[in-house]
């Protein structure tokens, strides 16, 4: 699952994406095969944090699993 980082928050794609330009037909960004295709990896640099993008538009997404029930 893809999610959005900004300063504070962390928003679905669904709230940002449907606006843009790059994203699919039904407003969802762009994976193919696991790999966001509207824009950028990002070095993580620190192990086996979550992958990093930078879209086109500029935000930073991340790529997350589902967190377990605890």
């Amino acid at each position: 699952m893809l999610v959005i980082l900004t300063e504070g928050q962390v928003l679905p794609t669904d709230q940002v994406c449907q606006g843009c330009l790059m994203a699919d037909q039904s407003g969802a960004p762009r994976l193919r095969h696991g790999v966001l295709k509207c824009g950028r990896a990002i070095q993580n640099g620190m192990g086996e944090q979550a992958q990093t993008y930078q879209c086109q538009m500029g935000f930073r997404l991340a790529q997350v699993s589902a967190l377990a029930a605890s």
